[in-house]
């Protein structure tokens, strides 16, 4: 539900953390620049800086070049610090009296999972959680029985519409563009269900390797990193019923409706793999089973999807960097030209970047020429470079006015973590697959049972990377 009230401040946690620096406060400036930020930003972290020290942080922080409108000095007469331990109570009433009279924070939680129990439970005890909101950054949790952990602790201090669980996909231009295309348009309803589609593909490929975050991939694993929160997400804005209005509430529960009615992973549903040179990876255990790719077949037990497979795969050092929807068609009933027809001749596709959104449609036409033969031809409706506003800064623009359509919800989690749990607790069964490759062979065959296969990334897609 849409709070009315807006936040009188802004409390980051974490705030000399990584994620601070590459990605909050460059929002925070871009914010100030359209004039959608003009509340006291409160740093709290162990760091011993006074105000001017953390000033001159967060403009360290910033992208280098030009400051026509002087939004940085601006940016740093919002901010304030508070230098102190998350468990010490004496950092809470350091934190109190920062905020002042100001009744309405909202906290931003950028910390390891493990520190929210203590912060939650530091502005509880220091009165200072009662009309505020908070964001949590995910993981949330690592599995169903650590999210409904997580959740509890959350919910002893604060109600759940006060509660922004942020994933800055959802907060992606490209991601808005898709729900937009999706229910704007009268078109593809008649045509979106069991009886004309023939297999819905997720792909999220990335050229890149770890890149040195070795020791953090090892505790995630692709189903975790990007499969039970980005990808399970973007599957159920494709497939859910559409909702009465854009009431965050209403929306959000027609996500968790389809989120609901798929079954849970089972074995032959899923191929784990691994790149070759993956345990040679810094941080990387030699012997490690971690995957680097996965590939899932989704069962949706809906009355609109029953019996359609909904495909889904990530991996790194892959041959593209591009993440794209592809929506097969069903062939025409008769076939009324003798000519051989590639089994995804008619489609839809969604290019949701990283630098290019193209929204297209696969058709067949006549080639020139006197013979009655085909060609395949895509039939652009959007086809464009470049985001719009930053993912962060639509997010933290939202939450800081109550408005949770772009974050996920209790009932959300648990649901997508229910459908992977029986994956998480393989330990064994991972596919080694070459960089460059499309993973491993079995990912190829696990279409084939039910008479698909994986359709080719669109060629522009290479240009993004």
């Amino acid at each position: 539900m849409k709070q009315d009230a807006s936040s009188d401040a802004l409390v980051l946690f974490g705030s000399t953390g990584d994620l601070a620096r590459r990605k909050i406060y460059p929002a925070l400036l871009s914010m100030v620049e359209h004039g959608s930020l003009g509340i006291p930003v409160i740093g709290v972290a162990r760091s011993p800086l006074k105000q001017d020290g953390f000033r001159d942080y967060v403009r360290d922080a910033l992208p280098r070049g030009g400051d026509d409108r002087g939004a940085i000095p601006k940016l740093a007469r919002l901010l304030d610090y508070v230098q102190g331990d998350y468990a010490d109570p004496a950092t809470f009433q350091s934190l109190s009296k920062a905020l002042g009279s100001r009744r309405s924070p909202l906290y931003y939680l950028a910390i390891p999972p493990g520190a929210f129990p203590t912060v939650i439970a530091g502005l509880a005890n220091s009165g200072r959680s009662e009309g505020a909101r908070v964001v949590v950054e995910k993981p949330f949790g690592r599995d169903l029985a650590s999210a409904q952990s997580l959740n509890a602790t959350l919910h002893r201090s604060f109600p759940e519409e006060a509660i922004f669980r942020i994933d800055h996909y959802l907060g992606k231009e490209a991601i808005q563009n898709l729900a937009y295309f999706r229910f704007a348009n009268s078109f593809l309803e008649p045509i979106w269900n069991r009886h004309y589609v023939a297999s819905v593909q997720v792909t999220m490929a990335e050229r890149f390797g770890v890149e040195g975050r070795g020791e953090f991939y090892e505790s995630v694993g692709a189903i975790r990193d990007v499969v039970q929160n980005h990808l399970l997400q973007l599957t159920a804005i494709l497939a859910m019923e559409p909702p009465n209005d854009l009431n965050g509430d209403t929306a959000r529960d027609e996500k968790v409706k389809l989120l609901r009615a798929i079954r849970p992973l089972a074995e032959e549903d899923i191929v784990r793999g691994q790149y070759r040179g993956y345990r040679t990876e810094q941080g990387v255990d030699p012997n490690s089973e971690v995957e680097t790719f996965a590939a899932l077949r989704l069962h949706v037990d809906s009355w609109r999807w029953a019996g359609v497979p909904f495909f889904i795969r990530a991996g790194k050092c892959l041959p593209v960097t591009a993440t794209e929807v592809f929506v097969t068609l069903k062939r025409p009933p008769q076939h009324l030209f003798d000519e051989a027809v590639a089994p995804h001749a008619n489609y839809v596709r969604f290019q949701l970047g990283p630098e290019r959104v193209a929204i297209a449609i696969g058709v067949r036409t006549k080639a020139p020429g006197t013979a009655m033969v085909g060609r395949d031809v895509e039939l652009y409706c959007c086809n464009e470079r470049g985001e719009g506003m930053d993912a962060y800064e639509r997010l933290i623009g939202d939450a800081m006015h109550g408005d949770g359509l772009l974050f996920a919800r209790e009932d959300a989690v648990e649901a997508a973590w229910r459908i992977v749990d029986p994956a998480l607790g393989e330990t064994s069964g991972v596919q080694e697959y070459e960089r460059g490759s499309w993973g491993p062979a079995g990912a190829e065959r696990l279409p084939t049972r039910n008479g698909c296969s994986w359709a080719p990334m669109a060629d522009h897609a290479k240009e993004s990377t």
